[in-house]
């Protein structure tokens, strides 16, 4: 009966190991069969969690802070079914040649999508999903902070503040340019251009005009924003803010034949993307007194060099490319390219997928 009795302990202490054991190797070998994905970067944790808890996908990652070098990605996209990538990563043939044809889905996490070609995606019968309207609230945030600081002087006060520069009050010492009973440009009236305009408006700003494509009449009309030729824009507002897209045809559109019809007290602003500004013809701007001030959250290459010609003016105020740099905002963007990817992967819709 005592041998008994251990044996039935025995058992019941053995059968749920090893029902535990078969069911461990269970979701071994159907890991083995799952699709691999490749994600480029450390990236934020609401983002990883809906990757690893899905059961959809076996995970390789370059878990770094720091984007990952060319040769290591070409190495490892090779069979791959879905790559998560940044905007920081060229998703060019080559990319795609070393990944070969089992890859169906890339998802970047980033709104722009210039670093993608998407003819070879095309060509290739590739989705690409991305991650607009969840930065748009953080972005604009963001570029009213970046206005206001370049039209006031801020970051020149600080340091005068420090240096020893504040002495006794001067009627005319550090004035910038306020917003109020001003003419305010928008280049680019899309979600963001719009969530720029609502920050704005209670600082009491006159007049808004808008430059873009098309006309947006049922968005302009919740500002009220006055559809214009980018000349027109130039030549009447007092700030200049760019909030259009990087494509073929704003490459380079902010060159010197804005600047020399902008007034010389008028500010410009940047948090779009660093090609569509000519930064040689902006630094002669801001040296020769065309413009007043420029801010910049973007550049051309990205980061800076630090000898760069532009961090020497105090008329200039560069921000290292941090629009979207709020936790919750950069964790909705993992999230988001998370889902797309994911659903690239099963052939269903994404959440937000860019058209092919």
């Amino acid at each position: 009966m005592r041998t008994l009795g251990r044996l039935r302990r025995l058992k019941t202490t053995l059968v749920p190991e090893f029902h535990g054991w078969c069911k461990l190797q269970a979701s071994h070998a159907a890991g083995k069969q799952l699709p691999r994905i490749y994600v480029t970067r450390r990236i934020p944790p609401d983002g990883m969690k809906i990757l690893s808890q899905s059961g959809l996908c076996n995970i390789e990652q370059w878990d770094s802070d720091e984007p990952v070098p060319r040769s290591e990605l070409l190495e490892k996209v090779a069979g791959i079914r879905g790559l998560y990538c940044l905007l920081t990563e060229k998703i060019d043939a080559e990319v795609l040649d070393a990944a070969g044809p089992s890859l169906q889905v890339v998802s970047t996490m980033s709104v722009g999508y210039d670093h993608v070609s998407l003819e070879e995606l095309k060509k290739r019968g590739i989705r690409l999903g991305y991650t607009p309207d969840v930065l748009t609230e953080a972005v604009a945030e963001l570029t009213v902070a970046l206005l206001l600081a370049t039209s006031r002087r801020l970051l020149e006060a600080v340091d005068e503040a420090k240096n020893g520069g504040w002495g006794t009050w001067k009627p005319l010492w550090m004035c910038g340019y306020g917003l109020t009973d001003s003419t305010v440009g928008i280049l680019g009236l899309g979600r963001i251009g719009a969530a720029v305009t609502a920050r704005l408006k209670p600082f009491g700003v006159k007049r808004f005009l808008y430059a873009d494509t098309v006309p947006r009449p049922d968005m302009a009309a919740k500002i009220p924003a006055e559809f214009v030729p980018l000349d027109e824009l130039a030549r009447h507002s007092d700030f200049i803010v760019v909030c259009c897209a990087l494509t073929p045809e704003t490459q380079g559109i902010c060159g010197n034949s804005l600047f020399s019809l902008m007034k010389d007290t008028a500010i410009f602003i940047n948090t779009s993307r660093g090609g569509v500004v000519n930064q040689e013809d902006l630094y002669q701007a801001l040296v020769n007194g065309q413009i007043a001030a420029a801010g910049l959250d973007v550049t051309e290459p990205e980061p800076l060099p630090t000898d760069h010609p532009l961090f020497k003016l105090k008329n200039c105020v560069i921000l290292p490319h941090i629009a979207s740099a709020t936790v919750a905002t950069r964790n909705a963007m993992a999230a988001l390219a998370a889902s797309n990817l994911l659903a690239g992967l099963q052939g269903k819709a994404m959440g937000k997928e860019v058209p092919l």
